[in-house]
């Protein structure tokens, strides 16, 4: 059951990152990878400036957060 609430978290994420970022998403698996990643980015850049996130809503914001990092600094790659 974890990983369901695990890759609806990042379903979410991505989708909502990539409405953020691009106006669109990314197709069902492409919101999932980049909802993961953009946890992982998250976490770190959260647990850097010391906030600290619970519970479902919490998951999804932190994701959303790094996901939309992701996706800019991706932007800025892509242009050089």
């Amino acid at each position: 059951m974890d990983i369901l609430v695990f890759l609806l978290i990042g379903a979410i994420a991505g989708w909502l990152a990539g409405k953020i970022m691009t106006g669109g998403g990314f197709g069902l698996v492409g919101n999932i990878v980049i909802g993961i990643i953009g946890a992982v980015v998250g976490g770190f850049v959260f647990g850097l400036v010391g906030i600290s996130s619970g519970g479902f809503i919490g998951s999804i914001i932190t994701s959303t957060v790094g996901a939309v990092l992701l996706l800019y600094i991706v932007k800025i790659v892509k242009k050089v």
